[in-house]
Protein backbone atom coordinates (compact mmCIF):
# COMPACT_ATOMS: atom_id res chain seq x y z
CA UNK A 1 0.00 0.00 0.00
CA UNK A 2 1.87 3.52 -0.99
CA UNK A 3 2.46 6.36 0.83
CA UNK A 4 -0.15 8.22 -0.96
CA UNK A 5 -2.85 5.55 -1.01
CA UNK A 6 -2.53 5.91 2.78
CA UNK A 7 -3.04 9.78 2.82
CA UNK A 8 -6.23 9.13 0.82
CA UNK A 9 -7.58 6.75 3.38
CA UNK A 10 -7.26 9.00 6.49
CA UNK A 11 -8.28 11.98 4.39
CA UNK A 12 -11.50 9.89 3.37
CA UNK A 13 -11.84 8.56 7.48
CA UNK A 14 -9.85 9.88 10.04
CA UNK A 15 -11.57 7.33 12.28
CA UNK A 16 -10.75 4.35 10.42
CA UNK A 17 -7.32 3.58 9.62
CA UNK A 18 -5.31 0.62 9.41
CA UNK A 19 -1.57 0.65 8.18
CA UNK A 20 -0.53 -2.80 6.68
CA UNK A 21 2.56 -4.73 7.63
CA UNK A 22 4.56 -3.58 5.02
CA UNK A 23 4.80 0.03 6.76
CA UNK A 24 6.25 -1.54 10.15
CA UNK A 25 9.12 -0.86 12.56
CA UNK A 26 9.80 -3.83 14.61
CA UNK A 27 6.35 -4.24 16.95
CA UNK A 28 4.83 -0.67 15.75
CA UNK A 29 4.08 0.98 12.61
CA UNK A 30 6.46 3.55 11.20
CA UNK A 31 6.31 6.58 13.41
CA UNK A 32 6.69 8.84 10.50
CA UNK A 33 3.50 7.64 8.53
CA UNK A 34 1.55 7.69 11.85
CA UNK A 35 2.85 11.38 12.27
CA UNK A 36 1.90 12.06 8.43
CA UNK A 37 -2.06 10.50 8.92
CA UNK A 38 -2.38 12.54 12.20
CA UNK A 39 -0.85 15.83 10.68
CA UNK A 40 -3.83 15.26 7.71
CA UNK A 41 -6.53 14.83 10.07
CA UNK A 42 -5.22 17.73 11.61
CA UNK A 43 -4.50 19.83 8.37
CA UNK A 44 -8.77 19.05 7.55
CA UNK A 45 -9.74 21.27 10.85
CA UNK A 46 -7.61 24.28 9.96
CA UNK A 47 -8.24 26.91 7.13
CA UNK A 48 -6.20 26.55 3.91
CA UNK A 49 -4.71 29.79 4.48
CA UNK A 50 -2.62 28.81 7.77
CA UNK A 51 0.51 26.76 6.97
CA UNK A 52 1.99 24.08 9.40
CA UNK A 53 4.34 25.77 11.41
CA UNK A 54 5.03 22.94 14.10
CA UNK A 55 4.35 19.58 15.54
CA UNK A 56 5.38 18.03 18.73
CA UNK A 57 5.21 14.77 18.70
CA UNK A 58 4.70 12.01 21.27
CA UNK A 59 4.95 8.64 21.08
CA UNK A 60 3.47 6.64 23.80
CA UNK A 61 3.21 3.58 22.68
CA UNK A 62 3.38 1.39 19.34
CA UNK A 63 0.62 1.80 16.63
CA UNK A 64 -0.01 -2.02 15.87
CA UNK A 65 -0.14 -3.06 11.64
CA UNK A 66 -3.10 -4.56 10.28
CA UNK A 67 -5.46 -3.01 13.47
CA UNK A 68 -8.13 0.06 12.91
CA UNK A 69 -6.62 3.06 14.69
CA UNK A 70 -8.61 6.30 15.50
CA UNK A 71 -6.70 9.80 14.29
CA UNK A 72 -9.08 12.34 16.08
CA UNK A 73 -8.79 15.92 16.76
CA UNK A 74 -9.47 18.98 19.22
CA UNK A 75 -8.91 22.39 18.11
CA UNK A 76 -7.88 23.88 21.14
CA UNK A 77 -7.92 27.96 20.26
CA UNK A 78 -8.37 29.65 16.63
CA UNK A 79 -6.81 32.72 16.64
CA UNK A 80 -6.56 35.85 14.41
CA UNK A 81 -3.71 34.20 12.69
CA UNK A 82 -2.61 30.62 14.49
CA UNK A 83 -4.74 27.93 15.28
CA UNK A 84 -3.41 25.12 17.66
CA UNK A 85 -4.78 21.51 17.66
CA UNK A 86 -4.62 18.45 19.73
CA UNK A 87 -4.35 15.22 17.85
CA UNK A 88 -4.36 11.60 19.34
CA UNK A 89 -4.00 8.53 17.70
CA UNK A 90 -6.19 5.86 19.50
CA UNK A 91 -5.80 2.07 19.16
CA UNK A 92 -7.91 -0.64 21.23
CA UNK A 93 -9.26 2.47 23.28
CA UNK A 94 -5.29 3.77 24.33
CA UNK A 95 -3.56 6.92 23.18
CA UNK A 96 -0.82 5.81 21.55
CA UNK A 97 0.56 8.89 20.15
CA UNK A 98 -0.44 12.68 20.82
CA UNK A 99 0.29 15.27 18.54
CA UNK A 100 0.08 19.34 18.93
CA UNK A 101 0.04 21.46 15.97
CA UNK A 102 0.15 24.72 15.44
CA UNK A 103 -0.77 26.61 12.20
CA UNK A 104 0.12 30.05 11.24
CA UNK A 105 -0.72 32.68 8.71
CA UNK A 106 1.67 35.16 7.52
CA UNK A 107 2.17 38.14 9.09
CA UNK A 108 4.08 41.60 7.48
CA UNK A 109 7.67 41.55 9.59
CA UNK A 110 10.60 43.88 9.10
CA UNK A 111 12.94 40.69 10.08
CA UNK A 112 14.31 38.77 7.41
CA UNK A 113 17.22 36.47 8.68
CA UNK A 114 18.08 33.59 5.75
CA UNK A 115 19.15 30.09 6.98
CA UNK A 116 22.68 28.94 7.25
CA UNK A 117 23.55 26.60 3.92
CA UNK A 118 23.75 22.93 4.62
CA UNK A 119 26.61 20.97 4.91
CA UNK A 120 28.37 19.79 1.55
CA UNK A 121 27.46 16.50 0.74
CA UNK A 122 28.82 14.08 -1.95
CA UNK A 123 26.06 13.65 -5.21
CA UNK A 124 23.44 11.00 -4.56
CA UNK A 125 24.49 9.06 -7.27
CA UNK A 126 27.67 9.26 -5.30
CA UNK A 127 26.61 7.64 -2.48
CA UNK A 128 25.51 4.13 -0.72
CA UNK A 129 22.05 3.31 -0.21
CA UNK A 130 20.92 1.19 2.71
CA UNK A 131 19.27 -1.90 0.99
CA UNK A 132 15.96 -3.17 1.96
CA UNK A 133 16.81 -6.34 3.52
CA UNK A 134 13.09 -8.52 4.56
CA UNK A 135 13.45 -9.82 7.95
CA UNK A 136 16.83 -7.78 8.77
CA UNK A 137 15.79 -3.88 7.96
CA UNK A 138 12.58 -2.56 8.93
CA UNK A 139 9.68 -3.47 6.65
CA UNK A 140 8.78 0.14 6.47
CA UNK A 141 12.29 0.66 3.78
CA UNK A 142 11.09 -0.52 1.51
CA UNK A 143 9.18 2.54 0.79
CA UNK A 144 11.83 4.67 1.70
CA UNK A 145 15.41 5.34 0.12
CA UNK A 146 17.94 6.64 2.06
CA UNK A 147 22.01 7.53 0.87
CA UNK A 148 24.46 7.82 3.11
CA UNK A 149 26.79 10.37 3.01
CA UNK A 150 28.19 11.38 6.54
CA UNK A 151 28.50 9.27 9.74
CA UNK A 152 27.95 5.37 9.74
CA UNK A 153 25.57 2.94 8.79
CA UNK A 154 23.66 1.47 12.05
CA UNK A 155 25.36 -1.12 14.18
CA UNK A 156 28.80 -0.57 12.79
CA UNK A 157 30.46 0.97 15.75
CA UNK A 158 30.98 4.62 13.78
CA UNK A 159 31.46 6.85 16.91
CA UNK A 160 30.93 9.89 15.11
CA UNK A 161 28.22 12.72 16.26
CA UNK A 162 26.54 13.44 12.98
CA UNK A 163 25.03 11.25 10.33
CA UNK A 164 23.34 11.65 7.20
CA UNK A 165 22.71 11.76 3.27
CA UNK A 166 19.80 12.25 0.99
CA UNK A 167 16.44 10.56 1.07
CA UNK A 168 13.29 10.25 -0.93
CA UNK A 169 10.49 7.70 -1.12
CA UNK A 170 11.08 4.48 -3.09
CA UNK A 171 9.14 2.10 -5.19
CA UNK A 172 5.19 2.60 -6.69
CA UNK A 173 5.23 6.08 -5.77
CA UNK A 174 2.78 8.41 -6.85
CA UNK A 175 3.97 11.59 -8.43
CA UNK A 176 2.84 14.80 -6.52
CA UNK A 177 3.94 18.00 -4.73
CA UNK A 178 6.03 16.99 -1.91
CA UNK A 179 3.90 18.21 0.95
CA UNK A 180 4.30 18.23 5.08
CA UNK A 181 2.85 14.76 5.11
CA UNK A 182 5.82 13.63 3.17
CA UNK A 183 8.35 15.48 5.07
CA UNK A 184 7.45 13.60 8.32
CA UNK A 185 8.24 10.09 6.71
CA UNK A 186 11.53 11.63 4.87
CA UNK A 187 12.65 13.17 8.16
CA UNK A 188 11.44 10.31 10.31
CA UNK A 189 12.64 7.32 7.89
CA UNK A 190 16.40 7.82 9.16
CA UNK A 191 17.48 5.60 11.81
CA UNK A 192 18.13 7.39 15.64
CA UNK A 193 22.32 8.88 15.03
CA UNK A 194 22.92 6.45 18.42
CA UNK A 195 22.57 3.45 16.22
CA UNK A 196 25.59 3.66 14.36
CA UNK A 197 28.00 3.64 17.83
CA UNK A 198 26.80 0.37 18.26
CA UNK A 199 28.63 -2.88 17.25
CA UNK A 200 25.78 -5.08 16.93
CA UNK A 201 21.69 -4.67 16.46
CA UNK A 202 19.77 -3.34 19.51
CA UNK A 203 16.40 -1.84 19.21
CA UNK A 204 15.74 1.87 19.32
CA UNK A 205 12.76 3.97 18.96
CA UNK A 206 11.58 8.12 19.47
CA UNK A 207 10.47 9.12 22.62
CA UNK A 208 9.49 12.97 21.80
CA UNK A 209 9.41 14.47 18.06
CA UNK A 210 9.42 18.62 17.25
CA UNK A 211 9.53 19.46 14.21
CA UNK A 212 9.34 23.09 12.23
CA UNK A 213 8.13 23.73 8.98
CA UNK A 214 9.81 26.19 6.58
CA UNK A 215 7.16 27.98 4.97
CA UNK A 216 5.90 28.43 1.88
CA UNK A 217 6.96 25.03 1.42
CA UNK A 218 9.63 24.41 -1.52
CA UNK A 219 8.27 23.36 -5.01
CA UNK A 220 9.32 19.49 -4.76
CA UNK A 221 7.82 16.06 -5.84
CA UNK A 222 7.62 12.84 -4.13
CA UNK A 223 10.71 12.21 -6.92
CA UNK A 224 12.98 14.48 -5.53
CA UNK A 225 15.51 13.85 -3.24
CA UNK A 226 16.08 15.60 -0.29
CA UNK A 227 19.19 16.18 2.04
CA UNK A 228 19.44 15.48 5.44
CA UNK A 229 21.78 16.03 8.93
CA UNK A 230 21.54 15.19 12.07
CA UNK A 231 24.12 15.98 15.10
CA UNK A 232 24.01 13.86 18.49
CA UNK A 233 24.32 17.00 21.27
CA UNK A 234 24.07 14.33 24.12
CA UNK A 235 23.75 10.61 24.86
CA UNK A 236 24.01 8.56 28.56
CA UNK A 237 21.71 6.47 30.22
CA UNK A 238 19.94 4.86 27.33
CA UNK A 239 18.92 8.33 25.83
CA UNK A 240 20.04 10.86 23.32
CA UNK A 241 19.07 14.19 22.39
CA UNK A 242 19.38 14.73 18.29
CA UNK A 243 19.19 17.99 16.32
CA UNK A 244 18.49 17.40 12.70
CA UNK A 245 17.37 19.61 9.77
CA UNK A 246 16.30 19.12 6.07
CA UNK A 247 17.17 20.77 2.71
CA UNK A 248 15.63 20.76 -0.81
CA UNK A 249 18.50 19.39 -3.26
CA UNK A 250 19.45 23.16 -4.53
CA UNK A 251 20.22 23.65 -0.35
CA UNK A 252 17.08 25.20 0.72
CA UNK A 253 15.77 24.64 4.21
CA UNK A 254 12.55 22.71 4.34
CA UNK A 255 12.17 21.82 7.69
CA UNK A 256 14.34 21.82 11.72
CA UNK A 257 13.84 18.82 13.84
CA UNK A 258 14.76 17.94 17.21
CA UNK A 259 13.64 14.24 19.20
CA UNK A 260 14.93 12.27 21.83
CA UNK A 261 15.35 8.92 21.07
CA UNK A 262 15.68 5.74 23.60
CA UNK A 263 18.16 3.11 22.62
CA UNK A 264 18.04 -0.33 24.75
CA UNK A 265 21.71 -0.99 24.42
Amino acid sequence: MRFSDLLDAVRSNPLDVTIPAEWAQGRATFGGLVAALQYEALRARVPADRPLRSLAITFVGPVAADVPAHYQVEVLREGKAVSQLLGRVVQDGEVATLVQASFGASRESEIDVASEPPPVFKHWDECQELPYIKGVTPEFMRHLAMRWSVGGLPFTGNKSREMGGWVRLRGDVKEEPLTEAHILALVDAWPPALLPHLKKPAPGSTLTWTIEFIQPLQDLTTLDWCQYHVTIEHARDGYGHAAAALWSPTGELIAISRQTVVVFA
